[in-house]
């Protein structure tokens, strides 16, 4: 009668346990050397008991082949990190193609093209969106024309500054050029006078006065401009009153 399939589940009894512990470690032990022997291969086997005890095989040396695995696992882990970060890239670009496509087909339908495949409700709404457009647009332009004729008036009173300063300057000069020119003439004009002997009083020829004065007491009664000539009333301008005769 043959042997019956054991049912793998933990076995409660303790020294059964233990005894099948032993065995299976083992036969797991000779499984290993015998793989690494028959087919030239690096195998190690690390085992713990419940007890805590550590059982190990390595055919080139457990440490280097643990070293080795370590190496092999960080490689893996790159290879996997970088197949995950082109799979994203991937991703990425095919959804900012996708969106470029529908820009594309927006620009051209907004200039008129590609309008077929559209009902009339697609068309009301690019209708409608076109005149919010326009709307922005012109909204744009207008307080750009604004804003340039606000910098003009700008620059017409600054250039009307500028130019009253130059007028008052200009005025200011012409005062002192005034200025000093008349601090310059009463010095020519008195050389002048001086050669020229302007203010001396031409005698009257015609009634020569005499040399030997009398006196006379009183006052002499001067006949009015009215009724004496011309030439004696030019000649009585010059002393009227008492007069030394």
């Amino acid at each position: 009668m043959g042997r019956g399939r054991v049912e793998l589940k933990r076995i409660e009894n303790k020294i059964n346990r233990q005894v099948t512990f032993s065995k299976r470690r083992n036969g797991l032990l000779k499984k290993a050397y015998e793989l690494s022997v028959l087919c030239d291969a690096e195998v190690a086997l690390i085992i713990f008991s419940s007890r805590g005890k550590v059982y190990e095989f390595g055919s080139a040396g457990t440490l280097k082949t643990l070293d080795r695995y370590q190496k092999c696992s960080y490689v893996l882990q790159e290879s996997t990190a970088s197949d995950r970060e082109s799979q994203n890239w991937h991703h990425e670009v095919a959804k900012l193609k996708h969106k470029h496509e529908d820009m594309e087909l927006t620009r051209r339908r907004l200039l008129g093209e590609d309008l077929g495949p559209l009902n009339i409700r697609d068309l009301q709404i690019l209708e409608d969106n076109l005149d919010q457009a326009l709307i922005k647009v012109r909204s744009k332009k207008d307080q750009q024309l604004r804003d340039r004729l606000e910098e003009q008036r700008k620059k017409e009173r600054q250039l009307d500054e500028e130019n009253k300063a130059l007028h008052k300057k200009v005025g200011e000069c012409q005062r002192h050029h005034a200025y000093s020119a008349m601090q310059a003439a009463p010095q020519s004009w008195d050389s002048n006078a001086v050669a020229s002997n302007a203010f001396i009083v031409p005698l009257n020829r015609s009634n020569p006065v005499d040399c030997e004065p009398t006196l006379q007491m009183g006052y002499q009664y001067a006949p009015s401009a009215t009724t004496m000539p011309r030439h004696e009333q030019t000649q009585n301008n010059y002393m009227q009153g008492w007069n030394m005769l």
